[in-house]
C-alpha cells in the first residue's frame, strides 16, 4: 500500500466515523419532531423487518408533531405497534389512515442525563478516530522499516496524520458543542 492509499483510507475512516456520531445525535429526541426519532424502526411487514421510513411518509407538519403516512394502508397497524415497541418514549394515535405521534416536552433532568449521553457518543467517535490514527501511523512505520518511504517523508506523513486527526476531533467537538446547545435550549 502506498503513502497516499494509507491517507486515502484513513480520511474515508474518519469520515466514517463523524458520519456515525452524527447519525446518532439526530436520532436523540430533543423535543424536537424529527423524522430521525423514528426512521429507522424496524417494522414486521408481510413476514420480513422493514425501516419505517421504507413504508411511510415521514412528516413534521408542526414543530411538535410527526405524522406517519404508510404507503400501504394495510401496514398501519404493524406499524404503530413498532413505534410503542420500538421504546423510544412516544404513544402514537392512529386514525385510520395516518399515525400522529405528538413529541412531549423533556425535562431539564432528562435535559442533562442526555448530555451525558451525547458526551459518551462523542467520546466514542473521539476513540474511533484515534484508533485509525494510529492504524494509519503503524502502516507509514512499516513503509519505513520496509525502506519504501524515506526517513523525512515518513516524518512528514505522521505528522499530516496528526494533522487529520486534529481535524477530525475537533470536528466532533463542534458536533458535541450544537447537540448540547439544542438539547439544553427550551
Amino acid at each position: 500500500m502506498s503513502p497516499e492509499e494509507v491517507l486515502e483510507e484513513m480520511e474515508l475512516r474518519m469520515m466514517k466515523s463523524v458520519d456515525v456520531l452524527k447519525g446518532e445525535f439526530s436520532s436523540i429526541r430533543t423535543g424536537k419532531a424529527s423524522p430521525a426519532l423514528i426512521e429507522n424502526i424496524m417494522v414486521d411487514y408481510y413476514g420480513s423487518r422493514s425501516r419505517l421510513r421504507e413504508l411511510a411518509g415521514i412528516s413534521t407538519p408542526e414543530a411538535r408533531l410527526l405524522v406517519v403516512q404508510p404507503w400501504d394502508p394495510g401496514s398501519l397497524g404493524e406499524i404503530e405497534k413498532a413505534i410503542m415497541q420500538a421504546n423510544v418514549g412516544l404513544n402514537p394515535s392512529n386514525d385510520g389512515k395516518v399515525i400522529r405521534i405528538p413529541i412531549p416536552e423533556i425535562s431539564e433532568e432528562r435535559r442533562r442525563d442526555l448530555v451525558k449521553v451525547i458526551k459518551k457518543i462523542a467520546e466514542e467517535a473521539k476513540v474511533a478516530v484515534r484508533n485509525v490514527r494510529r492504524d494509519a501511523n503503524h502502516q507509514i512505520e512499516e513503509l519505513g522499516k520496509d525502506g519504501k518511504v524515506p526517513e523525512d517523508e515518513k516524518f512528514r506523513l505522521l505528522e499530516e496524520i496528526q494533522g487529520k486527526t486534529d481535524e477530525y476531533g475537533s470536528e466532533i467537538e463542534t458536533q458535541l458543542e450544537a447537540k448540547e446547545r439544542e438539547l439544553l435550549e427550551i
